[in-house]
């Protein structure tokens, strides 16, 4: 590789080596007994640059984002409102809402239909809020995000694109003010 980025490996029972960028990171995911490291990061080195530059340009964009201030109880207010909403729009059921902090997501759906929610929304903007939980809630139309998935969430906000960037930028912003909160009460407990 030409540039030098920094990553973890992590040796899996998978069948095929992958690349995940969970929180800013690299991640290569192996076959257990595998030795083609450099071979995969040769092999997707494009991949990884153009994940690196996405991230620079959110790591950047995140400096000038305001978080939102919003009570738990109004977050599961919230998210109880929108999802019966969308339920309705598609046609579909969630089964059951769950709430916790998560590392790596902001949502999830199960394939038994519950949705999980991270706490971290609460921070977000309304319109952020409403296309994570649209996109999770189509999940119970189609598990995959595949050209079926992508058009019925480009019918409802044919801004998506722009609404995932800002969901990485987020991220970043969230993350960075954690780490404050977290910093400034322990000198304060000192």
């Amino acid at each position: 590789m030409d540039e030098l980025v920094e990553y973890t490996v992590a040796y899996r029972n998978v069948k095929h080596p992958r690349l995940e960028y969970k929180t800013g990171t690299l991640l290569l995911i192996l076959p257990k007994g595998s030795k083609n490291e450099k071979q995969t990061l040769e092999k997707y080195q494009k991949w990884i640059h153009k994940k690196e530059l996405t991230i620079k340009k959110a790591l950047e964009q995140a400096k000038t984002k305001k978080l939102v201030s919003r009570t738990d109880k109004e977050l599961r207010s919230l998210i109880h409102t929108l999802a019966q909403n969308y339920q309705t729009q598609l046609n579909t059921k969630i089964n059951k809402i769950y709430f916790k902090k998560m590392k790596t997501k902001w949502a999830s759906h199960s394939k038994n239909g519950n949705l999980t929610v991270n706490t971290l929304l609460k921070y977000l903007p309304p319109d952020l809020i409403e296309y994570i939980i649209y996109h999770e809630t189509t999940h119970s139309v189609e598990r995959k995000h595949n050209e079926k998935f992508w058009s019925i969430i480009n019918k409802k906000f044919p801004d998506y694109q722009t609404k995932e960037k800002d969901l990485l930028t987020y991220w970043f912003t969230i993350q960075k003010n954690l780490v404050n909160l977290t910093s400034s009460k322990i000198r304060s407990n000192v």
